[in-house]
């Protein structure tokens, strides 16, 4: 029997999603709470893996087991074990031809930028900052030629292991906020790093390092050394992960990871 679960998680307390020999990884986490309600062991495969420090709003993962328990001992059981931090927010069986990586279709992600003087206080973790002023126009240009089918290898990790760096980027918008700049992603996948290489490389046009165009340029050079450091983990989130229809899980994106708290104040 396969079962899906839809989870968030702070990525301040762990060392990324992906099991560690130290036992520091959401992974671990999720795997030792679930085994507990199991009576057996239980290994997850997950939607995708996010880096030290980054959060999530809407993972996805699924997992086999011959036990039979109601859907509520998979989210407040497994819930009762897991750290703070972490919590499952749904269970669902599914047909075993799902898979939580390979089925999915898209990947959403927003990060969140708090572009002013003093450093974040309060929200130390949860966003990025910058201190200088940003130009957000000249970002919204830039970040337009990134649209489309592209090769993504200037802005991918030299690390990753993906089989090809050409991925289908549908949306990247930039709002303004306030203070903030959030920044919402959508594709049918992420090379490692990418969001944080295309971040901290508009950044670099938002500061008047960079013109816009220059973008275009790098995306085109295919060369990681072009583009801009690879900008702070803090403020990203995976808000969503998208598959058919035929699998009928959940939606359960979240636009803003602020949206709820901004709705209260």
């Amino acid at each position: 029997m396969r079962i899906a679960l839809g989870l968030e998680y702070d990525g301040c307390g762990f060392c990324g999603w992906q099991s560690q020999t130290a036992g520091c990884g959401v992974q671990d986490a999720l795997e030792a709470a679930l085994s507990a309600i199991a009576g057996e062991p239980v290994s997850v495969v997950t939607a995708g893996r996010t880096d030290t420090g980054v959060h999530a709003l809407s993972q996805v993962v699924h997992f086999d087991t011959a036990v039979q328990r109601p859907d509520s001992a998979w989210v407040r059981g497994v819930n009762a074990f897991l750290p703070h931090g972490v919590a499952v927010n749904w269970a669902q069986r599914v047909d075993d031809g799902f898979h939580a990586r390979f089925s999915a279709v898209e990947r959403r992600y927003s990060y969140v930028l708090l572009n002013r003087p003093a450093r974040p206080g309060l929200l130390h973790g949860k966003v990025g900052w910058f201190h200088a002023p940003l130009d957000y126009p000249a970002m919204r240009e830039a970040a337009a030629c990134l649209l489309g089918e592209h090769d993504f290898s200037a802005f991918r990790a030299a690390e990753c292991q993906a089989k090809t760096p050409i991925k289908t980027l549908h949306q990247l918008d930039i709002q303004q906020s306030g203070e903030f700049l959030l920044f919402h992603l959508r594709a049918n996948a992420f090379l490692h790093h990418m969001v944080r290489n295309l971040v901290g490389s508009l950044v670099y046009v938002g500061k008047g390092r960079y013109p816009p165009a220059r973008i275009a340029e790098i995306l085109h050079c295919r060369d990681r050394r072009l583009a801009a450091p690879t900008f702070a983990p803090d403020g990203l989130y995976l808000t969503g992960v998208g598959y058919d229809e035929k699998w009928e899980i959940p939606h359960s994106e979240v636009k803003s990871p602020f949206s709820s708290l901004q709705s209260l104040l």
